[in-house]
């Protein structure tokens, strides 16, 4: 996802508009699924290695994933918080907006934000990245290095700070379950809740909600 995120302004930027890079749009759409078939081909045996060291039950996976989410969406909620009412940055990513037209102009993109992009963005940021750091540091110093690398590769450096915590989550839920499956769930729900929503919801009625939320939450 964070690929795509890095390209998409400049599609706009040079005057290809949304109609005019639905080809685009589609080539990411292969390009992504190519990516996520060679990283599984690459990580095959690491992968059947953490499933057979680390067995989980399908109850306990759907558990943690529940719980996962309810965390994740509180993490971002604080985060955004902060943005908005500690250092007064606007509700709402252009970022995620833009993804967002892509997918309407091109429904097959969806495919991206709420299945492949989730894979690829666990595999690498949390299953190498951070398992990489994990193992020379504490869990502190990895979990802030590779959510922050996570953070800044998004591209939308206005919410870094959303980013960056929804990577402390991930990490977490990797390290307490020893399954990338589990953050893999947690990160497709997340988006496909957030891509169904922007997709069924008028833009204003959203903002207008989620400002009423941050209210709620936190008194304004």
């Amino acid at each position: 996802m964070f690929v795509f995120t890095a390209f998409a302004p400049l599609l706009l930027h040079f005057g290809l508009g949304i109609d005019g890079a639905s080809s685009i749009v589609y080539a990411n759409v292969i390009g992504f699924i190519g990516a996520l078939i060679i990283v599984l081909l690459l990580m095959r045996e690491f992968l059947a290695k953490e499933k057979r060291e680390f067995p989980i039950s399908v109850g306990t996976i759907i558990g943690w994933t529940f719980l996962g989410l309810i965390m994740a969406y509180a993490s971002q909620i604080i985060a955004a918080t902060i943005e908005t009412d500690l250092l007064g940055i606007k509700v709402g990513s252009e970022n995620t907006e833009m993804i967002v037209d892509f997918a309407r102009q091109s429904p097959l993109f969806i495919l991206v934000p709420a299945i492949v992009g989730p894979i690829l963005e666990e595999l690498v940021f949390r299953k190498i990245l951070f398992g990489t750091f994990y193992k020379r540091w504490n869990f502190l110093v990895a979990v802030i290095l590779s959510s922050l690398i996570f953070a800044v590769l998004h591209m939308d450096l206005v919410h870094t700070l959303i980013y960056f915590a929804m990577g402390v989550v991930f990490a977490f839920l990797y390290v307490k379950t020893k399954r990338i499956i589990v953050p893999i769930l947690v990160h497709m729900l997340m988006n496909t809740i957030v891509v169904v929503t922007q997709l069924s919801i008028d833009p204003e009625l959203l903002k207008e909600l989620q400002e009423q939320a941050s209210f709620i939450f936190f008194g304004g």
